[in-house]
């Protein structure tokens, strides 16, 4: 299939799909209609049109028009404008936000020379900014999958598929448009996409894109670290991070994002460490399904664990006490993991404080068992060491008894905190030599 051709155009009138404007969010109907009305072309595109052949409910609705953002914005006072690469008009409608593209060209042309209208790529293929605009045809063949490339015409509740999207959509295939060596040198994002949309819809990769992925895998160190961050956040944290995960592991492009825990997870005598990513990445899946809060904090806490571990045992070799070993481990590892993804402060301070606190759950008396319930870090600090108990690395009844303080009245839990005797606290001298350690680690 040629990008420049037109003619591969399949109209799907209204009476032969399933799309119903009653799906549709009502604000973005209104920016629909309000293009159209305006004498510009108008369609809900992508993801939205592709979840509703589905009979899935959309989490977005995106539009892509004829008009130019300025122009867009000209149509909408509460219309911001954004992006370099990209630049695209968000409408905002209280917290719903619906995005408004234009048309973008299939290829740049060397005669134009437009200030807004200009695509810059790297020597690799890779585009860095791409403001051309065009054709809706050619902005079909400027999308990454045929099943995002299927538009939805308000103007008579038609699709239109200018790439076979609502066949493989409805066969359950994921194939690139195009060429897709080509496609995924241009944006290497791309690969992790496939990996995305793959897990989340249960399709099956066309044979053309599953070998592509296969060898062209190590371009994704070339995408910047904060870019790939927002990319995992959508790879893990959309309710489908299990099969994501083991979908990358299986086109090698797990180990480029995340060097430090392939290692562990390639090292046959570390199972255990295998258990706990699996488990984690399961639990936040379900997490997600129930409407319960997730914390990337928490996951990339998992999955540096087994490094974090092994460093401050180094560490702890060499004297330091555990707490601080904790600490500087965790600083040391999130510093090398900078180097593919971006950590945000957000993330590592929390994660040094909750991986701090896993040796004091041993410490089962005296006032800091209350101060550990109050912890900002307590819960993610205690579901991190239920993972460690489930994969046996911490004692089943370090578990037990601090799941079961946590349904006390708070008197009750004082009292507990003062009882004497447990297998955890230790000798009177082994805690008064603890003490001032602890402070350290704190």
């Amino acid at each position: 299939m040629d990008p420049g051709v037109t003619d591969n155009l399949s109209i799907i009138s209204r009476p032969d799909h399933n799309v119903s404007r009653s799906s549709i969010s009502r604000n973005a109907l209104k920016v629909l209609y309000r293009l159209k009305d305006a004498g510009f072309q108008s369609f809900l595109v992508g993801g939205g049109v592709r979840d509703l052949l589905l009979g899935r409910e959309p989490k977005d609705f995106d539009i892509v028009t004829d008009a130019h953002p300025e122009q867009v914005r000209g149509l909408f006072r509460n219309c911001r404008l954004i992006g370099r690469r990209f630049r695209l008009a968000h409408v905002f409608f209280g917290p719903e936000v619906v995005e408004v593209a234009t048309f973008r060209a299939a290829a740049a042309d060397e005669d134009d020379d437009e200030d807004d209208a200009t695509r810059l790529m790297s020597d690799s293929g890779r585009i860095i900014r791409d403001n051309l605009y065009g054709s809706i045809d050619e902005d079909a063949w400027r999308r990454d999958f045929t099943a995002n490339a299927l538009y939805y015409n308000i103007a008579d509740f038609s699709i239109w598929d200018y790439v076979g999207g609502v066949e493989d959509v409805r066969a359950g295939v994921l194939r690139v448009i195009g060429n897709p060596e080509t496609r995924f040198r241009e944006d290497p994002v791309r690969m992790l996409r496939a990996m995305r949309f793959a897990a989340k819809l249960g399709f099956r990769m066309h044979a053309d894109t599953e070998r592509a992925v296969d060898e062209l895998a190590p371009l994704v160190a070339e995408v910047s670290p904060s870019r790939l961050l927002d990319e995992i956040l959508k790879l893990f944290f959309s309710g489908h991070a299990a099969q994501s995960f083991e979908l990358l592991r299986q086109h090698h492009l797990f180990g480029c994002l995340f060097p430090l825990t392939e290692q562990a997870l390639d090292d046959p005598a570390k199972p255990e460490f295998r258990h706990m990513v699996t488990h984690a990445l399961e639990d936040t899946d379900a997490r997600v399904a129930a409407g319960k809060p997730v914390t990337p904090t928490y996951l990339f806490a998992v999955l540096l664990w087994d490094a974090i571990r092994q460093r401050a045992d180094e560490l702890a070799a060499e004297d330091v006490n555990e707490y601080q070993a904790l600490h500087l481990a965790a600083e040391e590892a999130c510093r090398r993991q900078q180097a593919t993804v971006a950590l945000p402060r957000r993330f590592v301070q929390p994660m040094r404080d909750m991986l701090a606190m896993q040796p004091r759950f041993r410490m089962q008396q005296g006032p800091r068992v209350l101060r550990m319930l109050n912890h900002p870090s307590f819960r993610a600090a205690y579901d991190f060491m239920l993972l460690r108990v489930a994969a046996g690395a911490e004692a089943a009844e370090v578990g037990t008894w601090w799941t079961e303080i946590q349904t006390l009245e708070p008197h009750e839990q004082a009292a507990k905190a003062r009882a004497r005797g447990g297998s955890h606290r230790g000798s009177r001298s082994g805690r008064a030599r603890r003490r001032p350690r602890a402070r350290q680690g704190t």
